[in-house]
Formats: structure tokens, C-alpha cells, sequence
């Protein structure tokens, strides 16, 4: 069982909708000990904060009172010696036959069985009645029992445990009711709609969970492990931190670990979303999932099956989709008093005309069950927490991660973002930018410095080395290599001796001259750091080499500028790197800041009224990533990137910062739709019913639209792809 600090995780299935997780919730909410109930219906999980001594068997034994599917997270069954659905009645559909749960297609659930059942009845009903007219009545009758009894029944349950009015409460007396006035015919249709549309809802919820469940489909079932030389096939999940696997081209990776052996091109694509391949050398991470697509490589596995960046981001997607948003808590708060309000406008509506001004009975009473049945708050309900799961979903599957429907909802009303320097709007580490040749080719100046810096590593000597792999400089080898403390590194290649070190101790060994100091100065300026080569006794070149911005970071931050998004570089680096590589992305910059100095920056921009977005990698940025409205950590997968902040981008793109803002004004809009369909359809019918226009099984199959449309609104953000 998922356990932590008296905190419980349960597995429920049959929830497709708000309106049962609500049920589910207070129900649990009533059981003795427990202090805290979090319900996602989109993952079909339910977490429960409870006492020390508290008896988790007794949430499972209260979900399946419901009649839904209930066990440990970890699959195990609390309740000993009994069955997860013997609790002796009919579960209409909620049972464990969950396409999710144990990929049963979901023709062959319990939903779709009973909806057939009572199709299959009303067919009948229909047939027998026109062949033999007096058996008519009965016959619609029993065809109304198949589906009305357990519907019914899950109404009583429900009020049993603390939902008096549920949606299958307005709908029993809404058919119940319609017998007495003689429309059992339109009752038993108004109940295979309301199945047919619950059929759909649990549809749309399998494939909403599927969505992201199938990345752990991601991670091969097998890895190739070497131990003393020897090659054994093990299964993934038995991989130990610590161990050297074998991943050959065209396989997936089974494990996150860094690259011991080989070099090459991997594609990330399943995992991040990031279209063109990656190259990994020795050092670099891979992640569980991705493919390698070149050479074979050796990876040391850093990270166990049940923490890789897969299960983290499964794991982080469950958790963000049971907080709730607040638009999410308001519809909540709102179908609470909504449910029992339309109960009360159907009975007016039934009784005032007929007492008031002496109207028909019948007509009237059969336009109040209508309204009962117009008033299901199915659509409504789904409405938000539909959408918000695809949007978290969505983001997920393409490497941007939200803790909950909080944070997806306040990231599109961010108004300014503070980027941190080093590590988010750029690299992290030094490139060689400039390469000046005196006497010589540039590329001998390269081949020279790499000689000297071959088996550094230090980040100045590794840019030099990059660059020569990058321009096939050669590296000839140096001999008696050896640093000298303060001033650079110095030693003899091919036989003639080389220094290679900052500008003021070359100077110290040979005049630079004037124009060279100042063309020196200039790169300095720039906020790049130079290294002189001195060979013969004189100035061979040198080599300016800086941080630089990410090459997306440009276009990102004029994006979010255009958006109206202000957006200014926080950073502890100097103030002449700092404004130089500020200028070169548009952006202003504070430097010289400490950690304490970010944080009271946050808090200036939020005084000014700006809703504040704080990008950084969630280490030195920890005091402003909590200060700010919205913490968003950069990083490649790490711990630091998944769980620090509020949100975290895999890629280290800083363009993936926009695309969530944007990401979020698209669910926030679907929002917007979904509730204008449902309360619009609600109201048009409302107003026919009342005029005669339109009855009971226009008025069910309405809200059953109603429910299909937004679902089906909210799905499409599943498809939703950056700009």
C-alpha cells in the first residue's frame, strides 16, 4: 500500500465524472479517522489522510458500497478473504472491468453490458408492443426496470453515504415520476440515453488516463546487463543504481543513466517531445524510453525503474490532476446547490400552474420531470476537471509539467517572468566564440590549446576541446604538461614550448602591444573570457570563449514580449557578462544579485501588480521560485527539475516557457467553451420545455449531448502541439 507520514493511496475504478469522485469523497469523508480526501478522477486515484490507527480496508469496503472498483495503490486487496465486487448488489457498470485498469476493450465493461441490455429490452419493447398492443405497457415497464433498478439502486447508496442528490437521483425520479403519468415509453428511452451517455463518459475517461499512463508503455521490459564481461537479459524493472547496461542502436533505453561508453545520436522525442535527436557523449544523461538511434553505448544506471524520469512524470501527473483549480473548486461549490435547486425548480413548476391557475396536472408535472432531467449537472460538472486533465496530460507528454490545476490555470494570467542567467537562458557552459590568429591558421591555434588542455576538466579547457573535435582540429600531444597556479597552463608541443593562460600573465612573458590589449578589452567587454596562446616566443592568438544564450532564447523572449509578458534576467554573474549577454538577447538584466536579492526582486515586480513567473534551476533560485506566483524549474530531468517548483520544463528550452503560458490560455478557454455549451444547451431547453415544445427524452438527451460535446472539447487539447 502507498503509505507516507498516515497518507493512503487507493486505485478506484468506474469514476468517469466530477459527480462520482464527489460521491466517492464524501463518502470516505464520513468514515471515523480520516482527516483528508483527495480525488482524481482522471488517473482513478484517491488519497486519504488519516489517523495513525486508522483501518485503510474501510475506505475500500465504503468505495465499493458505491459500487465502484477500490483497492491499495500497490494493487494488494485490504479486505481479507473477499472479492472486490461482492458486495451484493448490481454495480451498473462501476466495476472492475475498467479498460484502463486491465485493457478490456470497452465494449466488454460493465457500462457498455448494461447499456446493451437495455437497448436490447427497449428494441424488444417496442416490437412486442406493436405486435401485440395489450402487452405494450408491461412490456416498457421491464425494459425501464433493466436500466432504471440499478441506477436506482446507486442513487439510495449514494444518499446513503452522504449524496442525497445525485445526478442518478434526479434521474430515478425523473423516469419514476413519468410511469405515474403514463410516459413509461419515454421513460425507458430517457434511461438508455442517460446509459448511453455514462458509456461515453467512461470512454472518454479511459482514454483521458490512457493518455498519459501509456508513457510507462515507454520503458522495454528488458535491459542488457553486463556483469564480468558477460552480457545477461534482466528484466528493467530489476535494475539496480549502479549497474552498466548495454543499449544497442535502435533500442530503447531502459533505465535514466549517464554514458560510460560510446557516443551518439539519441532520440528523445517519446519522452520530451523534442523532434531532432540529441547527441550523448561519456558523461552526458539518457533517459528511460528514448531511443538510441546511433552507435552502441554503455550507460551506468543512475536511477531505479520506480524513480526514472517516466514513473516521475506519471507519478507528478497524478498527483497535480487530484489539486484541484480554482475554477474547478468553484463548479464543485456551485453543482452542490445547483443539484438540489433544480429538485426544487421541478417542483414548482410541477405544482404552481395546476394549484395557482388550475392547469393540467399531467402536463405540467411531465414539464417539471423534464426540467429534473435537464437539470443533470453531468456536462457542467465535467466541464473543467476534463480539461484540466488533458491540458496537464498534453503538457506532460511533451516535457512541460504542471503540479495541478492550480498552477496550469495561473500560468495564462502571468504577466512578468524573471529568467535566471546561467543554466536557463543560457547553456550553462563556456563555447569558444572567437578564435584570432596570429601567423598561423586558426585552427593550429585551437590544435595547440587543445594539446595543452587534453585530460582537463575544467569548463574553459573542455570549450577549447569541443571545439577542436568541432573543427577536426588535431590534437598533437603535449609533454611536460603542468598548470601554473593563477596564470593558465604551459608544457611543449612537436617539440617548441606553449603557454596558454589569461591575457595580464601572458603579457608578463611577452609584450602584446597595444592594439592587441585593446582588441583583448573589446572581447572582455563583451563579457567573454579570453585565453592568449604564446609558441615561439610570441603571441600565436587567442581564444574568447563565453556562456552563451540558448539559441531559442531570442525568439522566446520576443515572443512573450509580444504577448505583453514583461520579462528581465536575474543573475549573480558580473555585471559587464550580465549586460552583454542581456543586450544580445533584448532583455534587462539585474547582476551581482544573491539569492535573497532575486527573491526581493520577485516580490517589487508582484508590489507593482505584475503576476510573477520565476525560470530558473531550482537550487540558488529556491528562495525567488518560492516567492514567486508560479516557480518554473529548467533542467534535464533531474530531481531538482521535477520537483522543486511548481512546474518544470525537461527540454531546457526557453521557449517551452511561452508554450506553457500558451498551453495554459488554450485550456483555460476550453474551459470557457465547455461551460458555455453546457449552461447554453441547459437553458435553450429550459425554455422549450416549458413552452411544450420539446419533452423528456429531448430534455436527457440534451444534457447526454451536452456531457459527449465537452468531453470531446477537452480531449482535443490532447492533440494540442506548441506554436
Amino acid at each position: 500500500m502507498s503509505t507516507v507520514a498516515n497518507e493512503s493511496r487507493f486505485r478506484v475504478t468506474g469514476m468517469d465524472c466530477a459527480a462520482c469522485g464527489n460521491k466517492v469523497e464524501t463518502a470516505i469523508r464520513r468514515l471515523p479517522g480520516v482527516e483528508g480526501v483527495a480525488v482524481s478522477v482522471s488517473t482513478g486515484t484517491v488519497k486519504v489522510r488519516h489517523a495513525e490507527d486508522f483501518d485503510t480496508a474501510a475506505v475500500t469496503r465504503q468505495v465499493r458500497n458505491l459500487g465502484y472498483g477500490a483497492e491499495t495503490a500497490d494493487g494488494a486487496d485490504p479486505v481479507p478473504g473477499k472479492p472486490h465486487d461482492d458486495d451484493g448488489h448490481d454495480h451498473a457498470g462501476h466495476s472492475h472491468d475498467d479498460p484502463v485498469e486491465v485493457g478490456v476493450p470497452w465494449w466488454r465493461t460493465g457500462k457498455a453490458r448494461l447499456t446493451a441490455a437495455c437497448g436490447a429490452a427497449l428494441l424488444a419493447a417496442y416490437v412486442l408492443g406493436h405486435l401485440v398492443p395489450l402487452l405494450e405497457r408491461p412490456a416498457f415497464l421491464a425494459a425501464l426496470a433493466v436500466g432504471l433498478v440499478p441506477v436506482a439502486w446507486r442513487a439510495i447508496t449514494a444518499a446513503r453515504f452522504g449524496t442525497p442528490f445525485s445526478i442518478e437521483t434526479l434521474m430515478s425520479i425523473a423516469a419514476i415520476g413519468a410511469v405515474f403519468i403514463g410516459a413509461e415509453e419515454e421513460a425507458a428511452t430517457v434511461v438508455l440515453l442517460f446509459l448511453v451517455g455514462e458509456m461515453l463518459e467512461g470512454l472518454a475517461a479511459s482514454r483521458a488516463r490512457a493518455s498519459i499512463q501509456g508513457l510507462t508503455a515507454l520503458v522495454p521490459k528488458t535491459a542488457l546487463v553486463e556483469r564480468d564481461g558477460q552480457t545477461t537479459e534482466v528484466p528493467a524493472e530489476s535494475l539496480a543504481v549502479g549497474a552498466t547496461i548495454l543499449v544497442r542502436p535502435g533500442d530503447r533505453i531502459p533505465a535514466d543513466g549517464s554514458v560510460v561508453e560510446g557516443s551518439g545520436e539519441v532520440d528523445e522525442a517519446p519522452v520530451t517531445g523534442e523532434s531532432v535527436p540529441k547527441h550523448k557523449a561519456v558523461g552526458d544523461l539518457v533517459f528511460a524510453g528514448t531511443v538510441n538511434a546511433g552507435s552502441v553505448l554503455r550507460v551506468r544506471v543512475t536511477a531505479a525503474s520506480a524513480d526514472n524520469t517516466i514513473a516521475r512524470v506519471v507519478r507528478l501527473v497524478e498527483e497535480a490532476q487530484e489539486s484541484k483549480s480554482p475554477t474547478e473548486r468553484f463548479i464543485d461549490r456551485f453543482s452542490k446547490v445547483y443539484t438540489p435547486a433544480v429538485l426544487v425548480v421541478g417542483l414548482l413548476v410541477a405544482v404552481v400552474p395546476p394549484l395557482a391557475f388550475g392547469s393540467d396536472w399531467n402536463e405540467w408535472i411531465y414539464k417539471g420531470l423534464a426540467i429534473l432531467l435537464i437539470g443533470c449537472p453531468c456536462a457542467l460538472v465535467i466541464s473543467t476537471p476534463a480539461a484540466i486533465a488533458a491540458g496537464l496530460s498534453a503538457g506532460a507528454r511533451r516535457g512541460l509539467l504542471m503540479k495541478g490545476g492550480v498552477v496550469l490555470e495561473t500560468l495564462g494570467r502571468i504577466t512578468a517572468i524573471a529568467f535566471d542567467k546561467t543554466g536557463t537562458l543560457t547553456g550553462g557552459k563556456p563555447v569558444v566564440t572567437d578564435v584570432v590568429a596570429i601567423g598561423r591558421p586558426a585552427r593550429d591555434v585551437i590544435s595547440l590549446a587543445a594539446a595543452l588542455e587534453k585530460g582537463s576538466s575544467h569548463p574553459l579547457a573542455l570549450a577549447i576541446l569541443d571545439r577542436a573535435k568541432a573543427d577536426k582540429a588535431p590534437v598533437p600531444p603535449a609533454f611536460d604538461a603542468n598548470a601554473v597556479p593563477g596564470e593558465g597552463v604551459e608544457g611543449k608541443v612537436s617539440g617548441e614550448p606553449v603557454f596558454l593562460g589569461s591575457a595580464s600573465a601572458a603579457g608578463r612573458r611577452v609584450p602584446l602591444g597595444d592594439e592587441r590589449v585593446a582588441a583583448i578589452g573589446a572581447l572582455n567587454a563583451q563579457g567573454k573570457t579570453v585565453s592568449v596562446l604564446l609558441a615561439r616566443n610570441g603571441v600565436a592568438g587567442y581564444i574568447a570563449m563565453r556562456d552563451e544564450a540558448r539559441p531559442d532564447a531570442r525568439a522566446a523572449l520576443a515572443a512573450m514580449k509580444a504577448d505583453g509578458i514583461r520579462a528581465v534576467m536575474l543573475t549573480g554573474d558580473n555585471r559587464t557578462t550580465a549586460e552583454a549577454v542581456a543586450a544580445g538577447l533584448g532583455i534587462e538584466a539585474r547582476a551581482e544579485l544573491l539569492p535573497q536579492d532575486k527573491q526581493r526582486i520577485v516580490r517589487e515586480l508582484q508590489g507593482e501588480g505584475f503576476v510573477v513567473a520565476k525560470v530558473g534551476d531550482g537550487i540558488n533560485d529556491a528562495p525567488a521560485l518560492a516567492a514567486a506566483d508560479i516557480g518554473i524549474a529548467m533542467g534535464g530531468g533531474t530531481d531538482v527539475a521535477l520537483e522543486t517548483a511548481d512546474a518544470a520544463v525537461l527540454h531546457g528550452r526557453v521557449r517551452d516557457v511561452p508554450d506553457m503560458i500558451a498551453l495554459s490560455k488554450a485550456t483555460m478557454g476550453n474551459i470557457r467553451a465547455n461551460i458555455a455549451i453546457a449552461l447554453g444547451l441547459k437553458a435553450v431547453f429550459l425554455v422549450t420545455t416549458v413552452l411544450g415544445i420539446t419533452g423528456l427524452w429531448p430534455a436527457i438527451l440534451a444534457d447526454t449531448g451536452a456531457t459527449v460535446l465537452v468531453t470531446a472539447n477537452a480531449m482535443r487539447l490532447l492533440a494540442w502541439s506548441p506554436r
